[in-house]
């Protein structure tokens, strides 16, 4: 087939505040499309390249400045794409991602207070020509976003230990973003049970895109 007769693939991406549950429904969408017969990338950030992973290590278990966390995080970002995000749209095959920037607004910006202006140049740097075609924003309160985390049992990043106003900032900063981009950005309330939010994701991707 000639490259001229590919469509361009579609770029969906999950976000909310950690035990959201958004991660609950990646795997299902990703199934969603391939049973319509569509390719799908399955991906996250940080991490989705070798490099990516190594760095996602680093952001993840090691304390460093603000905007050492943001320059790495958007230079994870720039491999990611480059390497991966970039190629798989380019050949007509969808992706889904596990965060993207918005969650770099809610994290850095938010809850770690980054600048805008900062935030909103290496936006432009990494991905001026690119955001995502649909986003799916998992919004919970953070109370019961540390409940679902404390009764899973395991090891928390640095992120998932900060205390609860930090991840309230977090939730705000999210909402923020998504009043900035309504038409790509879906808040799902995440209290709802897990049935009912399949049901709404895939009549989303379905509608949309």
């Amino acid at each position: 087939m000639s490259a001229l007769n590919i469509k361009p693939g579609k770029f969906i991406t999950f976000e909310g505040i950690d035990g959201a549950g958004k991660s609950s429904h990646i795997a299902g969408v990703v199934g969603f499309l391939r049973r319509q017969g569509i390719n799908v990338v399955a991906t996250r950030e940080p991490g989705g390249t070798p490099l990516g992973e190594k760095l996602r290590e680093l952001l993840l278990n090691e304390a460093m400045h603000l905007e050492t966390e943001a320059l790495l995080m958007f230079a994870a970002r720039r491999e990611h794409l480059a390497q991966l995000i970039e190629p798989a749209l380019a050949r007509g095959d969808w992706v889904v991602c596990d965060r993207f920037s918005d969650a770099t607004y809610a994290y850095q910006g938010g809850g770690r207070g980054l600048d805008k202006t900062k935030f909103e140049q290496l936006e432009q740097w990494v991905h001026g020509h690119l955001q995502p075609d649909l986003t799916f924003l998992f919004d919970l309160p953070p109370a019961v976003a540390g409940q679902r985390i404390a009764v899973q049992g395991r090891l928390l990043d640095r992120f998932e230990q900060e205390r609860a106003d930090f991840h309230s900032r977090v939730r705000s900063a999210y909402l923020e973003r998504a009043a900035q981009a309504p038409q790509r950005i879906v808040v799902i309330n995440a209290e709802q049970r897990l049935d009912e939010i399949k049901m709404q994701v895939e009549e989303i991707v379905s509608r949309r895109l």
